[in-house]
């Protein structure tokens, strides 16, 4: 196949510079297998409306079938003049069966096709990326059971806020890990639908069977309006904000393993199969992995950004804007996948520090919200109970104290109601098993979570 057909409406050969500059083939080679499937169920419905033989489809499918086993093999020449992947694939197709390949493409067009390649591509790419995601849960949810009963310090502002269960902390991933799971399911029923057969823009006069086609294809029903079928790519759109939602949610993980990684906190130590050293200075130990992570993120974001404004401007019908598309979804994807991998890496071997945690675990106040639910209790306001544990935390520090280490008297000087069994309330530990609402940080809910999730996941 020396020339492409719509060559003929065109005179003179395309500019060296024109081919290099329309070839998509370089990047949507990767949707190869997505591109014989389809066509071979593409072949069948016409077959089966006698737009082609029965044996005019064995011979297609069966070329078709070696196609992508040659290139899988690595044993495929891509030639660049041919500008994309359906063409490429098209072109040795009718180099092998003659005037039967060229009857492929009876009512279809580039643009329902790639419409069609990349639904089969997402679908199949959405369910590695919910694998990747359930195995980072269950790394989450292993370690989180190690440890359940060991209290840190929870943040807000980044200043000390209350005392949580470590393994509430680590629960609260597979929390965010879940919503992103699901926002895939719900990407994947809305592009679960085949735009085959709506042709360039308008459909076709041949008597095709769109319905037959998505059912071989494993579609759940088929686009009804031609025009919207080639030119959607909400879906395209919607994977990329999925994918930015994971990269920032395993953003924010990276980060809090950079902080508390440092000697400053030195909360928790990752396996040095996850570090780097420095070129010049021999002391250091570097999480550059989760800088890694967390820088990444920019790049999904890009991605995003940049599918949006692809979205933004153009008409309606089919646009050779789209063909862009491709680069911010595998871009998106590749970047997810390899996050997730690392991600789960450093979970499986990460230790949480927890006697060094332990041993600074009362500094801060971390007791004072429990103090003012203590008074809540002996009917004091809560607004009352607020200021006079306000005024407890200043005299604290101006005696550089802790609350469970002032007297019972001083106490009292604060607020009558208060009794000898407001030190039951004190101190981290005491506060964090004191929890009692459902999905609090203490170490029974983070049990029940555990227990929970356990179950979940490996119904999956």
């Amino acid at each position: 196949m020396a020339e492409k057909s719509w060559e003929k409406r065109l005179s003179g050969e395309p500019d060296d510079l024109t081919v290099d500059f329309v070839e998509s083939l370089s990047f949507d080679k990767r949707l190869y297998k997505y591109d014989i499937v389809g066509s071979i169920a593409h072949a069948q419905m016409l077959s089966e409306q006698k737009l082609i033989t029965k044996d005019e489809f064995r011979q297609i499918k069966d070329t078709l079938i070696a196609i992508s086993e040659e290139i899988t093999a690595g044993k495929f020449k891509f030639d660049n003049k041919y500008e994309d992947i359906h063409m490429a694939i098209e072109a040795s197709l009718i180099e092998k069966t003659g005037a039967i390949g060229k009857k492929l493409h009876t009512g279809r067009s580039r643009n329902d096709q790639v419409a069609t390649d990349i639904r089969l591509w997402m679908r199949d790419e959405i369910e590695i990326i919910q694998a990747k995601i359930t195995l980072l849960q269950k790394a989450f949810v292993k370690l989180a059971q190690k440890y359940a009963d060991n209290i840190m310090p929870g943040y807000t502002h980044l200043q000390r806020a209350q005392p949580v269960s470590i393994g509430s902390y680590l629960l609260s991933f597979v929390e965010r890990l879940e919503r992103d799971f699901i926002r895939l399911n719900n990407c994947k029923i809305l592009l679960n639908i085949s735009p085959l057969g709506s042709g360039a823009l308008a459909g076709s006069t041949l008597g095709l069977d769109r319905k037959k086609s998505a059912e071989l294809l494993g579609f759940s029903d088929i686009t009804y309006n031609s025009i919207d079928g080639v030119s959607d790519r909400d879906f395209c759109a919607e994977f990329i904000f999925d994918c930015s939602l994971i990269a920032s949610h395993l953003s924010t993980l990276a980060e809090d393993l950079i902080l508390h990684s440092s000697n400053e906190f030195g909360f928790v130590s990752v396996d040095d199969a996850y570090c780097t050293s420095s070129s010049m200075m021999p002391q250091k130990r570097n999480l550059d992995v989760a800088e890694l992570i967390r820088g990444k993120t920019g790049r999904v974001f890009g991605s995003l950004i940049a599918m949006l404004t692809i979205l933004k401007g153009q008409p309606s019908g089919y646009n050779r804007d789209m063909q862009e598309d491709k680069i911010h979804i595998f871009s998106s994807s590749d970047t997810i996948e390899a996050c997730l991998d690392m991600a789960r890496g450093i979970i499986s071997h990460m230790k949480f520090n927890v006697t060094a945690i332990a041993a600074g675990l009362d500094e801060g106040f971390l007791d004072a919200t429990a103090l003012a639910e203590y008074l809540v209790k002996k009917a004091i306001p809560f607004r009352e109970a607020h200021g006079i544990v306000g005024q407890l935390v200043a005299k604290c520090e101006m005696k550089k104290k802790k609350l469970c280490e002032l007297s019972l008297d001083e106490f009292k000087q604060a607020c009558a109601a208060i009794e000898q069994d407001v030190f039951d309330s004190l101190g981290s530990a005491n506060v964090a098993n004191s929890y009692i609402t459902e999905g609090a940080a203490g170490p029974k809910q983070a049990k029940r979570q555990i227990e929970y999730w356990t179950k979940q996941l490996d119904q999956r």
